[in-house]
């Protein structure tokens, strides 16, 4: 009996195993079940899609950038297309300079670009596709594709690439693009969604000059393409695209012959010339010398290039034209002038005894030893610059009014010109002074404003535009260096608003008497051996500003002072005198006297405006040392005038040759 016992519970022990075994197959079976049905009908869609993102790859498409041109269609920014070997640092396995070395057997890489390439590393670029070496011959292309199996995580890529066909003239003004930067990229975490989609796939932005001013305009829309994948990541099917749309066209204002032309005549010296037309405020030459190679940024500037543009004395990178300040010297004086006519301080008749040294509080202030003083009335005060007229024009006016009168026709304050990183310069006031340092104003620090030292430091750009507010009546412009923007797409031209400002209230009896006076300069005055034997009328003023303070009782010797501490070369001028065309200022850094270094230049550039030649080649030897007065040679047509890595044009007909060119000129009726 206990045998059948133990047979029976031994039989329900083992069904009870069966079922439970049962059971759990069961369980799994639903489990299983469930979990198929959560992802075929609850999660269908969200899988779906993300299956077809895991097989179907989005590439953006980076637009072609704007070309920039002047205002005769000279190219002066274009692109290229190249080839680029790119390393996607995240799928790499082993140590990248490993890598690096054996790609090295198969196409050249200098240190300079395992330099640029750790550096974008370093900037968290990780997963980022990051160039190793930039334009591949086409050999080189062909023996990397043939190897590419051996290396994973590295493919060539063709880029389009920034161009300045001028490389160094006009760079200022240009500006140049680079890559995006750290910083760069989290501000532009702040741009609206649309903006921000626009720069997927797009390493590179406007950093100076007009490709940073108008870089919504260059930069065109991004497309994309829509490729499927292999389990590799590798495309091997179009699935469909949407073209990028092209950035605009800028057509500058500027004269490019005109720009080459004054960088040549400065040569190696510093300075600035900024030239406009004050009937519409466009700007006809924007110089800053000296300047640099905009091509040296495109790719990311090496360490040693970057080294000697960013220590060099010359300051390469300054925009002079734009951020340089300087004491106007005696280019201001004109402006005095029309202070005291506004206020009635001093009429043009007015009889001041210049005994060539100004007695205030103690202390003498001085003229210089070419002076001849004597019974000034204001118009030979202009002609002649004296100094002493001038320092009792400044204490009779007072700081305050000097700055009130003065600060409407744009000194001490931003221009509104069309580039970024313009400064304010000094205008001084009271007020300012006891906010810059905290001291009340010294009746004797006035005297020195008035010939245009002391705490005055104005741009060039500022002088330029404030002469053309004085010789176009008081009309007023903000300067633009962008006249047209035509859409590549749609072909049509947008003209860029240069609107005019509110009119100052300026007399035209005040405006004709200056402009007779500053004509005076340049036949009667400082200006005359330069400009002897014009065929036109122009008006102008030279302007010497110390760069340097002098002690009390110490006298200016250039000869015994070292190069950098002499006084700077000024000349504000315009042309012709009835219906100006151009107003222009110029300085040239620590070159003594405004008629021995400034005006020349300025001569030269109404001779192109306005005649349409260019300096003979033994002139501009001459212009580039500094040596040259009137024109000497004979000039040559503005036709006749290269631009680096411009062929020379057909020959010319005499009579086309020798007549002046609306286009050449820049300047039209």
């Amino acid at each position: 009996m206990s045998l059948i016992r133990d047979s029976v519970r031994e039989l329900a022990r083992f069904r009870l195993r069966i079922w439970a075994a049962i059971a759990f197959v069961l369980l799994c079976f639903a489990l299983l079940v469930f979990r198929l049905f959560t992802l075929q009908v609850l999660r269908h869609e969200e899988l779906h899609q993300a299956a077809e993102n895991n097989r179907v790859t989005v590439l953006p498409i980076a637009p072609n950038r704007g070309l920039i041109k002047d205002r005769n269609g000279v190219v002066l920014a274009s692109n290229y297309s190249a080839y680029t070997l790119e390393i996607t640092p995240s799928q790499i396995e082993g140590e990248l300079d490993a890598l690096i070395d054996r790609l090295g057997e198969l196409v050249e890489i200098q240190p300079r670009d395992r330099r640029r390439f750790f550096r974008l590393l370093a900037d968290g670029k990780r997963f980022d596709s990051l160039p190793i070496r930039n334009r591949l011959s086409d050999a080189e292309v062909a023996r990397f594709t043939a190897q590419r199996w051996r290396f994973p995580g590295v493919d060539v890529q063709a880029r389009l690439f920034r161009q300045y066909p001028m490389g160094e003239v006009g760079s200022h003004l240009l500006g140049y693009i680079g890559r995006i930067n750290p910083r760069e990229r989290e501000a532009m975490e702040d741009w609206e969604d649309e903006r921000l989609a626009n720069y997927k796939g797009t390493d590179y932005i406007g950093k100076l000059g007009v490709e940073q001013a108008y870089e919504a305009e260059l930069h065109g829309i991004t497309g994309y393409q829509q490729v499927e994948t292999s389990a590799g990541g590798r495309a091997v099917r179009s699935l469909g695209h949407k073209p990028p749309t092209p950035g605009n066209t800028l057509q500058l204002s500027i004269d490019i012959r005109l720009q080459h032309l004054v960088e040549e005549m400065f040569g190696n010296r510093r300075g600035a010339l900024v030239a406009l037309d004050p009937r519409n405020g466009e700007v006809l030459a924007f110089v800053s010398k000296p300047g640099f190679d905009p091509n040296l940024f495109v790719d990311g500037i090496d360490a040693e290039s970057w080294k000697l543009l960013n220590e060099s004395i010359d300051k390469p990178l300054l925009n002079r034209a734009l951020r340089g300040t300087y004491p106007p010297g005696s280019t201001f004086k004109p402006f005095m002038a029309l202070a005291l006519l506004n206020t009635g301080v001093r009429k043009t008749d007015t009889i001041i005894n210049d005994t060539l040294v100004y007695h205030f509080g103690g202390r003498a202030f001085g003229s210089p030893e070419n002076e001849r003083g004597g019974a000034m009335d204001m118009r030979r005060s202009i002609v002649e610059s004296s100094n002493v007229y001038y320092y009792g024009a400044a204490h009779e006016l007072g700081v305050d009014r000097i700055h009130d009168q003065l600060k409407p026709l744009g000194f001490g304050r931003l221009t509104g010109i069309d580039l970024e990183g313009e400064v304010t310069g000094v205008l001084p006031s009271q007020e300012w002074k006891k906010r810059r340092f905290k001291q009340p104003w010294f009746p004797g620090e006035t005297i020195s404003l008035g010939i245009g030292q002391g705490y005055n430091a104005f741009t060039v750009l500022q002088m330029a535009s404030a002469t053309a507010t004085l010789v176009s009546g008081g009309q007023r412009f903000k300067p633009r260096l962008v006249r047209e923007i035509e859409d590549v797409v749609k072909h049509e031209r947008r003209h860029v608003s240069n609107d005019a400002l509110e009119p100052l209230p300026i007399k035209p009896e005040h405006v004709n008497f200056l402009k007779d006076a500053l004509h005076g300069v340049t036949y009667q005055g400082t200006g005359t051996r330069v400009f002897a034997g014009a065929p036109y009328a122009s008006g102008g003023k030279t302007g010497t500003a110390q760069a340097v303070g002098l002690k009390a009782g110490q006298k200016y010797n250039a000869a015994t002072m070292e190069e950098r501490r002499r006084d700077h070369s000024w000349y504000m001028a315009f042309a012709p005198l009835e219906e100006p065309k151009v107003a222009l200022a110029v300085i040239v850094e620590n070159a003594g006297f405004g008629s021995a270094a400034a005006a020349p230049i300025a001569r030269r550039v109404f001779d192109y405006l306005l005649l349409g030649v260019v300096p003979s080649e033994e002139d501009l030897a001459l212009m580039r040392e500094g040596k040259a007065m009137a024109p000497v040679g004979k000039p040559r047509p503005a036709s006749a005038w290269r631009l680096p890595n411009e062929l020379p044009a057909p020959a010319e007909s005499a009579s086309a040759a020798s007549a002046p060119s609306s286009a050449a000129s820049g300047v039209q009726p």
